[in-house]
């Protein structure tokens, strides 16, 4: 993967036809799974990908008066700082209130990524061309959460507290619970293998302490070196960094302070009581803030962390 600002103009403006290409399918995706039992939304988006799609062939034309008829193939997945996006046809909405938080992040990233271009560029009719592509998916924004809002019930229209919470699960609560559950899951076998094998709490400590700092100092940087938030609008790099490793040293920690006691049985009981709390907490953040259900939450993180614990049993036990 390349960096954004590592991008020439021609390649810049073939990017930019590429995402357009993709949201204007992605809205004719969008349109046909909601056309059954919302036709007038349904219609809505039908007529936003006819706007990307004219705002592609803007930018055709302008690349093909610069550049010339070759367009190369950039895709989003080839440049850093770009959000992952669900396939719609796994994803597959059936309501709008489904789509709202799909729809919005894409217009804030296509805006996002004109401003960016526009600012990059040193060519005035590129410039323009950018900061007219990004007032327009401004507009675009606002309308597609407008039309959103018209379909979906007071109970679950919390719009004055929706964006400060996106924000807050993009730039904590994501970077926040990768670092937890690598923490959690990833030191049970360090420690675990070295309280079965020398049934000492004072070693299982050290193998823990040692493990979950550096855990957190690797997952820091590579958190911080990930992207530098300036397409995504995942914040600042530092940020998230130390979030997510203090977070991942946090999952460590926990099950390695009760080696802090003396007598190793006893440590060792508090310490897979503690593992089990973790655990539940990892499902239930992941319930809340991701949407995922909690028994399939449960059950991904409980199988992840049994296994790892059982493998550093039978390591710690062999040894």
């Amino acid at each position: 993967m390349r960096n954004f600002s590592e991008l020439s103009e021609q390649e810049v403006l073939a990017l930019a036809i590429s995402l357009e290409e993709e949201d204007e399918r992605t809205y004719d995706n969008y349109a046909h799974y909601l056309e059954a039992n919302y036709p007038q939304t349904g219609a809505v988006f039908e007529a936003m990908s006819a706007e990307e799609r004219a705002h592609r062939q803007r930018l055709i034309e302008l690349y093909r008066k610069k550049f010339g008829e070759f367009i190369p193939m950039i895709r989003r997945t080839d440049v850093n700082g770009f959000m992952k996006r669900s396939s719609v046809w796994l994803f597959r909405p059936s309501a709008p209130d489904k789509i709202r938080k799909q729809v919005e992040a894409m217009e804030l990233e296509s805006r996002r990524f004109y401003r960016k271009a526009a600012q990059q560029t040193k060519d005035a009719s590129l410039r323009q061309l950018f900061d007219d592509l990004a007032a327009e998916e401004r507009r675009h924004e606002a309308k597609a959460s407008r039309l959103v809002d018209e379909h979906i019930t007071p109970k679950v229209s919390e719009a004055e507290d929706e964006a400060h919470r996106r924000l807050f699960v993009l730039q904590i609560v994501q970077p926040g619970l990768a670092g937890l559950m690598d923490g959690s899951v990833s030191t049970l076998a360090p420690i675990f293998a070295a309280a079965f094998a020398t049934h000492q709490s004072h070693d299982a400590f050290l193998v823990g302490l040692a493990a979950s700092i550096g855990a957190g100092i690797s997952m820091a940087f590579a958190e911080a070196a990930s992207d530098d938030g300036s397409l995504t609008g995942r914040g600042s790099p530092v940020l998230r960094g130390l979030v997510t490793g203090a977070m991942t040293a946090l999952g460590g920690l926990g099950h390695t302070l009760p080696f802090l006691i003396p007598e190793f049985h006893s440590a060792l009981v508090v310490a897979v009581i503690v593992v089990a709390f973790e655990l539940a907490a990892i499902s239930w953040i992941r319930n809340r803030y991701m949407d995922t259900p909690l028994l399939r939450a449960a059950f991904q993180v409980v199988v992840g962390g049994v296994l790892v614990f059982f493998t550093g049993i039978l390591i710690g036990g062999a040894g």
